[in-house]
């Protein structure tokens, strides 16, 4: 589990690992991009979050927060280096074994995001709606039962 003391690292990760949506949806004001370091601290203290460590150094992180049963999943990000290794998979696992009280997982990412997309489709996320942000993003809103319920 990450603690404040990764928050800078982990923070250049996220900032490096979106870099690719950025491009992708034609907007560098994403909010993962954002984010600055004393907002990421105070994720930090008020929800869980994973990271995954390689050689010492921060490879992959992911972020979940309970309301009421309800565990909201954010900031999936994997090195560049890193991806398509299954990282992500074992990340979002963890983040869900984390939460073994949970009635229900929700998430949000792209719509031309196919590899996350991809990922959570394999881990059991179905749609549950879509919301058009401008011309070039539409938010795919996922929802994933808890297993036991």
């Amino acid at each position: 589990m990450a603690a404040v003391k990764d928050a800078e690292e982990i923070l250049r990760l996220q900032k490096l690992a979106y870099q690719s949506e950025a491009e992708l949806y034609r907007d560098f004001s994403l909010p993962p991009l954002i984010e600055t370091l004393e907002q990421m601290q105070l994720e930090l203290n008020r929800q869980m979050v994973l990271k995954a460590v390689t050689n010492g150094r921060i490879v992959g992180s992911a972020r979940g927060l309970e309301e009421a049963g309800s565990v909201l999943v954010g900031r999936l990000i994997v090195h560049p280096e890193f991806r398509h290794r299954g990282l992500g998979t074992r990340l979002m696992q963890e983040l869900e074994k984390s939460f073994p009280q949970a009635k229900c997982f929700h998430l949000h990412t792209g719509h031309l995001s196919e590899s996350a997309l991809s990922i959570y489709n394999k881990l059991g996320y179905r749609e549950i709606r879509r919301e058009h942000q401008h011309d070039h993003l539409t938010l795919v809103y996922l929802e994933k039962l808890h297993k036991s319920r």
